[in-house]
């Protein structure tokens, strides 16, 4: 990898296709991250989101295509350096995914011990760290089942910054959520993106959250199983006169507005 510096750190896709067995789900698909950006990955039910997501973070081999971190095609990479690159990446999956046999903590303490060689207290230190950042130091020694909705969500988050990632994608991070409790998982990713310069890359279909911190994004298609549109969820609001995405962002009247505080 080059030294460059995390403000310089790009993810790319090229002529991206993915598919299950002979289905096609999606095919040329051709977009840029930019560094310290929020970028939505947009479109209907079933349009193939969260498969696209799949193949972004190293759970599903492409079809075709490349996508390139910094530079280095991450799926044409051997195995160590494949989960070398794979170790950037930060993802929060839809339903948190936390073990259920595990505390908040231990399930925060997982990646650094299985990637790092730090020491129980060192681990100690930044599992510690990791909640505060996302208001769970007092749930540490809680279970999963004892979270509510909005805590399971941040304790994955916790989770998924513990190895201080490059990238950060979330699936679905409102889904099943109430809306003051989204707008304020909405308020740490604005956090993490303008406080910490980290690169976010978002699955959804919600507006609200859409409009509210999002820069830049792709829109994919069900029908014609490609990208049909490109830019922030705020402008192909406004100016974009295809006609699925007019539908899908006409469906509600919202207009997002800044929130404060932490999930409940």
């Amino acid at each position: 990898m080059t030294n460059r510096s995390i403000s310089e750190w790009r993810l790319e896709v090229r002529n991206l296709a993915v598919s299950y067995g002979t289905r096609s789900i999606q095919h040329d698909l051709d977009f840029s991250v930019r560094p310290r950006s929020i970028f939505a990955i947009m479109g209907g039910s079933g349009c193939g989101k969260s498969t696209v997501l799949r193949a972004l973070v190293g759970l599903l081999r492409p079809a075709a295509g490349a996508i390139l971190v910094d530079g280095e095609d991450y799926w044409a990479a051997d195995e160590t350096r494949h989960a070398d690159i794979g170790r950037r990446f930060g993802v929060l999956f839809q339903s948190g995914a936390l073990w259920s046999s595990m505390t908040v903590a231990e399930n925060v303490a997982l990646p650094l011990r299985m990637f790092t060689d730090l020491s129980n207290d060192a681990i100690g230190i930044l599992v510690g760290l990791k909640l505060s950042f996302v208001g769970l130091a007092a749930a540490a020694d809680r279970m999963p089942a004892e979270l509510s909705g909005g805590m399971r969500k941040r304790a994955g988050l916790a989770r998924a910054l513990a190895l201080d990632p490059e990238v950060l994608f979330f699936d679905e991070p409102s889904a099943g959520l109430d809306p003051i409790t989204s707008r304020r998982l909405d308020d740490l990713i604005l956090e993490l993106s303008h406080g910490f310069g980290a690169t976010v890359v978002i699955v959804s279909h919600e507006l609200p959250s859409l409009f509210a911190i999002c820069d830049d994004g792709v829109f994919l298609d069900a029908e014609t199983k490609t990208a049909i549109a490109h830019g922030s969820p705020r402008s192909l609001r406004d100016h974009c006169d295809h006609p699925t995405v007019r539908a899908f962002m006409d469906r509600e009247q919202l207009v997002a507005a800044p929130a404060g505080g932490l999930p409940s």
